[in-house]
């Protein structure tokens, strides 16, 4: 900003930019998103199991909407939660900007589209934060179900919905000299249950719930420790971050409480979603600092500032040698010649030049 105003950029390519590239390469991860969850595409690997695995034989919990924390519950809190936080930082951030001495970075400039479009800084920071959040939230998705489309791991009720016959299959019953199962069963046909039951059950790594809710308190969190500016008080940022991540902790529990997945799952998804949105965070939003108005490349070295110089004790004359210099070569203008004089002189102004005498 120089003079009160704000500084113009014109740029034609913008809005070209945003419809065809950006906005298709959203919509094709949000269609290969929506393939690999709700159509049979790409089809679950079948895992075989053991027979009478105590693993996988926990009593069925119910359809995924009558958990304590649906899948409804979950997609509202990381789309919402999010979306709100980041609104409501960019908003505090343009009405109530901070002094220049405590923003490290230049500001952005309004950029100016054809006659009629202009792009200010607020405006940008927050579709290019919610975009990229946007873009995360359905990457994530799709990793934690192509982790479940390839693995084919076993939920830990998977058994009570398969309702294998363990006679036709030539299982065994377990009996004291035989306590554990000992027959690994890869029929395709071996699981007599409702195929979609059957088929959701083989969904268990990574947990996506637990991605979805890692990416989002993640995402959320460093955006919260970078933008924010709280003064007075060192623990107001750390104590939201670490109620941004209680409900994740929570969903956790509950996918493995009600056997709907495994510890291991849980922590896979965990580490999916904290991740992808590292990532993000740090290579692709460059951790929500605007950048600069040139186009110039800045040295790391220039951001320090000017360092203090330290003078060499070679460089500094004392007077009493300014005083010598002088008398020396006035006794060189008044002599003007003689060769013997001239060198003694010379010799004496040398010494006392040397000396500082």
């Amino acid at each position: 900003m120089a003079g009160g105003r704000p500084q113009l950029k014109r740029s034609f390519s913008i809005i070209p930019c945003f419809v065809f590239v950006e906005s298709v390469l959203l919509g094709i991860v949000v269609l290969l998103a929506y393939r690999l969850e709700f159509t049979d595409t790409f089809p679950v690997h079948t895992q075989g199991f053991f027979c009478y695995d105590s693993t996988y034989a926990k009593p069925y919990p119910g359809p995924e909407a009558a958990s304590r924390v649906p899948p409804a519950l979950i997609y509202a809190l990381v789309t919402a939660g999010p979306t709100l936080t980041i609104l409501l930082g960019e908003l505090a951030r343009a009405f109530f900007p901070a002094p220049p001495s405590a923003v490290p970075i230049i500001g952005e400039s309004t950029i100016v589209s054809g006659a009629c479009c202009r792009f200010s800084p607020p405006l940008r920071r927050l579709v290019r934060f919610l975009g990229v959040y946007s873009f995360g939230l359905f990457t994530t998705t799709i990793f934690a179900n192509a982790g479940q489309v390839v693995t084919g791991n076993p939920t830990p009720h998977f058994l009570s919905v398969c309702r294998p016959n363990y006679t036709a299959l030539g299982c065994p019953p377990p009996s004291p000299d035989r306590p554990g199962p000992d027959r690994f069963v890869t029929d395709q046909g071996a699981c007599a249950g409702s195929p979609s039951l059957v088929a959701a059950a083989r969904r268990a790594f990574p947990c996506k719930d637990a991605a979805l809710c890692a990416y989002a308190v993640t995402y959320t969190a460093m955006y919260v420790t970078l933008v924010f500016r709280v003064k007075g008080s060192r623990l107001v940022k750390p104590s939201l971050c670490l109620a941004l991540l209680c409900p994740a902790f929570l969903v956790g529990v509950v996918r493995v409480a009600e056997y709907r997945n495994h510890w291991s799952d849980v922590l896979a998804g965990f580490l999916t979603g904290a991740a992808i949105a590292t990532f993000l965070v740090t290579c692709v939003v460059h951790n929500f600092q605007s950048r600069r108005p040139s186009g110039r490349r800045f040295s790391p070295w220039e951001d320090l500032g000017q360092a203090p110089t330290m003078d060499s004790p070679l460089e500094k004359l004392s007077v009493a040698q300014v005083r010598g210099a002088g008398v020396c070569s006035r006794l060189e203008r008044v002599v003007g010649g003689g060769g013997p004089r001239r060198q003694g002189i010379r010799a004496r102004g040398g010494g006392l030049w040397a000396t500082g005498r």
